[in-house]
């Protein structure tokens, strides 16, 4: 008596023995071990959709797009470019100011080439403003971004403070994250 194997069954066999092999094989090669705050910050970077970028059209700011879209990339965060002209308080907030309009559309400009080499959605806001950090704030919570990357000088302004008054005042009122890029000293 011969037994006959059949194509279906034959089939089955070599899923089953497949299947189980694999299941072995992944109960004996476990992932890394990986700390739970490592993979909780791992986490809620990927959670990144939005990321507000200041701009003036400085290098040090321009290298505070590059790394905003470096963040950006795996996740295809959206890029909102900002640009704030800020009005003395003397003046009123609509007056016309040709000079600083077209300054702030060249940097912007200047940085939405920077976004589009990354390939990545990008939003550009030019904005009036008494203070230019409180109006990155208010961009900020009202845009709902995730993050704002602040491209600071690197030489130290007055009484040698690093941080100017626009970079402390969205430190102090962003309702997000902040990331603070300074390039290095013999790169300013």
């Amino acid at each position: 008596m011969t037994a006959h194997v059949h194509p279906i069954g034959a089939i089955i066999v070599f899923l089953f023995v497949a299947s189980l092999v694999s299941v072995l094989f992944w109960m004996l090669h476990p992932p890394a071990y990986i700390p739970a705050a490592a993979a909780k910050a791992r986490r809620s970077l990927f959670s990144v959709k939005k990321i507000l970028v200041p701009t003036v059209g400085f290098p040090y700011s321009e290298r505070g797009v590059e790394l905003a879209c470096r963040l950006a990339e795996d996740q295809k965060a959206e890029i909102i470019l900002t640009y704030i002209i800020e009005v003395q308080r003397t003046m009123p907030l609509g007056i016309p100011l040709p000079g600083a309009e077209k300054t702030a559309n060249s940097a912007l400009e200047r940085a939405h080439s920077i976004v589009a080499l990354h390939e990545l959605p990008v939003k550009k806001i030019v904005e009036r403003a008494r203070l230019a950090g409180e109006e990155i704030s208010r961009i900020a919570k009202d845009y709902d971004v995730d993050m704002i990357v602040l491209g600071i000088r690197s030489e130290k302004g007055l009484r040698g403070m690093l941080l100017g008054k626009t970079s402390d005042i969205v430190l102090r009122n962003a309702p997000c994250e902040v990331v603070l890029s300074k390039l290095p000293l013999d790169h300013a």
